[in-house]
């Protein structure tokens, strides 16, 4: 290609109020950009984070206070610069910044007004970006304040560390700039819907031997695993590893115990606001920081069956041009060299999903554990029929008279006929476990128990094993505790009967 011949050169340095403004809307959330704030501390070796609000004032505020190295007065100006570090320089391995401008971007996104208070070698000092008074000047400068005592939060620093201060948070308010009540119940919201983010988000470093901490107006967050790696009913496959030029890529899939095998508190919260079927799919981390979760990067779609499964995908820092990491570090895109390892990845950990959900799902149609339904599958579809040759329902139609027993399996036929496929597709879709069985009276449980015990016990099985059939089928399964009561008076009952007087 020939080469332009440049004679003259003009200056585009770009205005100072029009850019920093077009820096409040690179796309980050509340969440994201508390992170972004968090990465700095990290990387600036903090153990201690302490995120303190301040919503019921004239003035509101949020601070971020870290027990880090600290900043000398010119490093802190260079931190304030945008675009402080060149995206393409090699950083250490626990660098989690990227593009020098999250400390920037992050807070303007939330605030008009950041200052930074930095303590480092017994020094102290600070730094201010006022987007009125950038708008007012035009000018690329930050305000140098000579006392950092009447700053607010300060007080919280130690003998090292650095204040990140959100003033002016316009963007918070929720449009209820003039109503103090409102307005602190929206920020409040705010906070509490990020306290969740920053748990997932900061897990690994929260749960390491020597932990992050990290305080939301002193209480202490709890790690948030979305493996369940304590869980010993998770599954988890062996480490792999993908040797590329860039760095290597460590993958590592899990499949989520049954929700039947968690506690109800655990098992929402590892599923978060949106549910497990959300949640599922690749989880990607950088130095061990989160980055993005709940995708399956367009390679399968979401599904009841695979929402059990979970890959986790370690990447070093010096692999974000090939991700695509972008400046909120909360996107990425799939690099074609991994796309086939993670295809078969996908692969194997569907099927150890499907295991978990088809292996309780065959319990309850096996037909030597006497169900309700049988299930058939014919010519690529499948079906759910009612078992009219289950205990209680043969028991009763035995006793009914002849003219009578044929509408009784009329009647049966109908209720299978009727089964509300759609309904049920959709409830399984948006929440599977919130569906239970109905719940029975006493006099109907009872009657299954008598009549499912007698064909039990007639076909010469033990009592040990039919309370392992019973147990695994409604509506016993679901009665436990009153289906065994049932099934020891009504042994008591035919011992007294058989009893010589």
């Amino acid at each position: 290609m020939k080469e332009v011949s440049v004679s003259r050169r003009a200056d585009a340095t770009p205005h100072a109020s029009a850019l920093i403004e077009g820096l409040r809307d690179i796309g980050y959330s509340l969440e994201t950009a508390i992170s972004d704030i968090i990465d700095n501390s990290v990387t600036a070796g903090a153990g201690r984070i302490q995120i303190i609000t301040e919503t019921y004032s004239d003035e509101p505020y949020i601070a971020i206070v870290d027990n880090g190295e600290g900043m000398t007065e010119d490093e802190l100006v260079a931190a304030m610069r945008p675009g402080s570090q060149n995206p393409l320089v090699t950083r250490s391995a626990p660098d989690l910044g990227r593009f020098g401008l999250g400390l920037k971007s992050a807070s303007f996104s939330q605030c008009r007004r950041l200052t930074v208070v930095s303590r480092k070698a017994g020094q102290t000092c600070a730094a201010i970006w006022d987007l009125d008074d950038v708008a007012e000047r035009n000018e690329w400068a930050v305000q140098l304040p000579d006392d950092a005592s009447g700053i607010p939060a300060v007080g919280h620093l130690g003998t090292t560390g650095t204040l990140v201060l959100w003033q002016k948070l316009d963007r918070l308010t929720g449009g209820f700039s003039r109503n103090a009540a409102k307005r602190a119940e929206v920020i409040n919201q705010r906070i509490a819907e990020t306290e969740r983010h920053l748990r997932l988000v900061f897990h690994r470093f929260m749960e390491e031997a020597k932990p992050l901490r990290i305080l939301l107006n002193g209480r202490i967050l709890r790690p948030l695993d979305p493996f369940a790696r304590k869980s010993p009913a998770t599954i988890a496959d062996p480490e792999e590893r993908l040797n590329l030029i860039p760095g290597d890529v460590d993958i590592q899939s899990f499949t989520l115990p049954h929700y039947k095998q968690m506690s109800k508190m655990d098992w929402e919260d590892i599923g978060g606001p949106e549910g497990h079927l959300k949640s599922q799919g690749f989880y990607l981390y950088r130095g061990k920081r989160l980055i993005l979760y709940g995708t399956w990067f367009g390679l399968c779609r979401q599904s009841e069956l695979t929402k059990l499964s979970r890959v986790r995908i370690d990447i070093p820092n010096s692999m974000d041009a090939d991700w695509k990491i972008d400046v909120k570090k909360s996107s990425a895109q799939l690099p074609p060299i991994v796309r086939d390892r993670l295809k078969k990845v996908i692969e194997r950990i569907q099927a150890g999903s499907k295991r978990t959900f088809n292996k309780r799902g065959q319990k309850l149609v096996d037909h030597e554990r006497l169900p309700m339904w049988h299930r058939i599958q014919a010519d690529g579809q499948i079906r759910y029929r009612p078992n009219i040759e289950h205990p209680a329902f043969a028991a009763f139609a035995e006793n009914l008279p002849s003219d009578l027993r044929r509408g009784f399996f009329n009647c049966i036929a109908l209720v299978g006929a009727s089964l509300p496929i759609e309904t049920v597709h959709a409830d399984m879709a948006g929440a599977a476990e919130e569906i239970v069985p109905d719940r029975v009276d006493e006099d109907t449980l009872a009657q299954a128990v008598r009549a499912t015990l007698s064909v039990l016990s007639e076909a010469g099985k033990d009592m040990k094993v039919i309370l392992s059939l019973m147990k695994d089928v409604d509506p016993f399964r679901s009665a436990w505790e009153d289906t065994q009561r049932i099934i020891a008076a009504t042994i008591e009952t035919k011992e007294k009967e058989w009893s010589p007087c």
